[in-house]
């Protein structure tokens, strides 16, 4: 049965139904101190087109490369229908490469992004990871089934602090298969700030071991985020084979070049407007 709230607001996502789909394409073309930049979809439709001068292209350009990396987050509690409606506002108007939400969000954030270049991530026994690994797998499914294409799951910190490394395995491979099946990617939290720098290693090689597609430093809800040299150990660790995702505390565009250059190719924020804007 449908969920009354998608039921009663049919109206917002039609007139919130975006008018372009794939890939997305920026044409330059500048003269007298002026750039015309026109954006294509995929299929050739303009999307947007806009006159500016050569110095303030260098700036649009630098949000364009900045929003790539972004995982638009919104993960509180106490998150709201209109909240995420305005997060995936955000995210279409300015390419984010994904909106990261809750599972219970997944289904409105398929609906207000469908036919964008937006991908959604669903977190996945979140934030503390302490759920059996059959319950990760069924949430990670329900939320693919949802719409996501990306799943964001939490590691078992305490079986990987006791040394019960088949348990943490376990955990990490029931989530990647089930979301390989269907085409989505998995990052793997897990969670730096509790661990030591030998647990750390350790928890990036099962992730690799295991197929996931990206390392995570962080849920953002533990003691601590995101620092540029528990990035610069993760890629070390995993090479260049699978994406290291920066997590928590990435507050501004200082923030998030740092972490770019010590290695990561994705960052997740909720201070996303902030830092493309410099």
């Amino acid at each position: 049965m449908k969920n009354d709230f998608f039921e009663e607001s049919e109206d917002e996502f039609e007139n919130y139904e975006n008018e372009y789909s794939g890939n997305i394409e920026m044409v330059v073309e500048e003269a007298e101190g002026l750039q015309v930049l026109t954006t294509y979809d995929s299929n050739g439709y303009v999307v947007d087109a806009r006159v500016c001068s050569s110095e303030e292209s260098s700036d649009i350009d630098k949000k364009v490369h900045l929003a790539k990396y972004i995982d638009h987050t919104l993960l509180k509690p106490d998150a709201t229908p209109e909240q995420i409606m305005s997060l995936c506002r955000e995210a279409k108007e300015n390419h984010f490469a994904s909106v990261c939400v809750n599972s219970c969000w997944v289904r409105l954030c398929a609906e207000l992004l469908r036919g964008t270049n937006v991908k959604i991530c669903s977190v996945v026994g979140f934030p503390l990871g302490a759920m059996i690994p059959e319950a990760k797998a069924f949430e990670a499914e329900c939320a693919i089934e949802n719409g996501a294409s990306e799943i964001d799951m939490v590691i078992n910190i305490g079986a990987l602090k006791a040394r019960d490394l088949r348990m943490v395995a376990k955990d990490i491979h029931g989530v990647v298969e089930t979301a390989h099946e269907s085409g989505a990617l998995v990052k793997v939290i897990i969670e730096t700030c509790l661990l030591t720098k030998e647990e750390k290693v350790i928890a990036c090689l099962l992730s690799k071991t295991a197929h996931a597609d990206f390392v995570k430093t962080s849920t953002g809800f533990s003691t601590g985020g995101a620092t540029e040299e528990d990035v610069a150990l993760m890629r070390k660790v995993v090479g260049d084979e699978i994406g290291v995702k920066a997590s928590a505390g990435i507050r501004s565009r200082e923030d998030a070049e740092k972490m770019i250059a010590a290695g990561a190719n994705r960052l997740g924020t909720s201070s996303g407007m902030k830092i493309i804007s410099g």
